[in-house]
């Protein structure tokens, strides 16, 4: 069973980001109560690194233990590590790296100075999920491009028919790079609440497709995951334009 999408719009981008930075606060505490880890997949793009900035100003912040907390991306760009060009590098930048992390539970993808190929990077992360992943992670954090992808899932993209797997190479990138690595639709599903985190008008069109009763997840991947007890649309009014009054 997967939970009906709920949309909230916020004035602008940075009370997005610090709106939803203390709504992660709070979701970490409660998955801290019930489990002894919290496990989060993190996303890239300015959105994803502007959450992460906001995580230093959120009150409550001191009360998670942020020891307790694994990490995980959703995708990454298959460069080198620390290339700016990468998700983990960009989050880190934003402050991820203060938060207190356990290094050895912030787990990132291996570039191409320590694997052959993204298909071995793939796999070798796909075994990584498997033995340190739980049957359902807390929180999937998503961005969402003008074209409507979610991690390295692109429209009409041959990565998106994979199954029976946790992650996948995805080559041909409409979006440079060309060569990335993303989970799957199959592995997404396994989670307790999905958020995209969405600001731009050019996000809206994307944005209003994804809602749509009976999109197809082949034509706009955002329309493709839901978390089993929260699918969170935390959008600015910008990316909002294009919904009637939200719920």
């Amino acid at each position: 069973m997967s939970a009906e999408p709920r949309v909230v719009v916020h004035p602008d981008k940075q009370s997005l980001a610090d709106a939803a930075a203390a709504r992660l606060v709070t979701a970490i505490i409660d998955a801290q109560t019930r489990r002894p880890e919290a496990q989060l997949a993190l996303t890239g793009g300015s959105m994803g690194s502007a959450i992460i900035a906001s995580l230093a100003k959120v009150p409550g912040r001191s009360a998670v233990d942020w020891s307790r907390v694994r990490v995980w991306w959703g995708d990454e760009r298959y460069l080198p590590a620390g290339d700016p060009d990468r998700n983990d590098t960009q989050n880190d930048e934003a402050g991820l790296s203060a938060l207190g992390l356990d290094p050895a539970k912030v787990h990132r993808v291996a570039g191409p100075e320590v694997s052959e190929n993204a298909e071995a990077s793939a796999t070798a992360y796909a075994q990584t999920v498997r033995e340190h992943g739980q049957k359902a992670w807390d929180v999937v954090l998503f961005g969402v491009g003008p074209d409507g992808h979610v991690a390295s899932l692109f429209p009409h993209h041959p990565a998106q028919r994979i199954s029976d797997a946790i992650a996948v190479a995805v080559h041909d990138s409409p979006k440079p790079p060309p060569d990335r690595v993303s989970l799957t639709f199959e592995c997404f599903d396994r989670s307790h609440e999905v958020w995209f985190l969405v600001a731009g008008d050019d996000k809206a069109e994307a944005v209003a497709a994804a809602l749509a009763p009976g999109t197809d997840r082949w034509d706009v991947p955002a329309a493709g995951v839901r978390g089993t007890d929260a699918t969170l649309w935390l959008v600015d009014a910008d990316a909002a334009s294009g919904l009637g009054s939200p719920d």
